[in-house]
């Protein structure tokens, strides 16, 4: 998802070439013309895009997955999350498939949190952070062996960071979305309207 704002002044693509296509990703090669007249060769990554999700129970509660992850060969605790791989489909409408086919919710409210660049120094993934409540139960969906050995695991969104912090490796946009999450949610009301709890502890006064 490339072309998202102007390059700097200074910097231009002069040339792109498709060296391998996947199924998921591109692998490209950049001819660069840099500001001194220089050409700069840079090898990037093409993606179609993702959107993450961080989904909020009534009662505080983070839904989180437990992935196997092939790149890192290794089990990562994640937000639901997915990548924009169907023609035509708008990001809320991803998010919303991707919640109900990696943990069974439906949700009733999405609001997008931001949208961030994953590693802009080899890859132009852009992810779309969404926060989900009203959250209604409904059968899952899941497809992929990894989706299928995966787990659920429900925490307190204020202890979340610290319970991700015992995990020795964490996942970046998972660290993003629940401080977002915790941020946007601070200063609203507790369901049966007591004050929410801010992220370092006690209920405000």
């Amino acid at each position: 998802m490339s072309g998202a704002g102007p390059a700097p002044q200074g910097f231009s693509v002069l040339d792109e070439v498709a060296v391998a296509v996947g199924s998921r990703v591109a692998f490209h090669r950049l001819t660069v013309a840099g500001p001194g007249g220089e050409r700069l060769e840079r090898d990037v990554v093409r993606h179609p895009g993702a959107v993450a999700i961080v989904p909020v129970t009534e009662d505080g509660q983070v839904v989180l997955v437990r992935q196997y992850r092939a790149p890192v060969d290794r089990e990562l605790l994640e937000i639901p999350a997915g990548t924009l791989d169907v023609p035509g489909e708008s990001p809320e409408a991803a998010a919303a498939r991707e919640l109900e086919e990696e943990v069974g919710l439906r949700p009733g409210h999405l609001e997008e949190l931001c949208a961030f660049y994953n590693s802009p120094g080899f890859c132009d993934e852009r992810t779309l952070l969404f926060l989900a409540q009203d959250l209604v139960p409904v059968p899952d969906r899941r497809a992929g062996a990894e989706e299928r050995a995966m787990t659920v695991q429900r925490l307190p969104l204020v202890d979340a960071l610290a319970v991700l912090g015992q995990e020795g490796v964490v996942d970046g946009q998972t660290l993003l979305g629940i401080l977002l999450a915790r941020a946007r949610l601070a200063d609203r009301p507790a369901p049966g309207g007591a004050p929410a709890r801010s992220p370092s502890g006690p209920p405000r006064a």
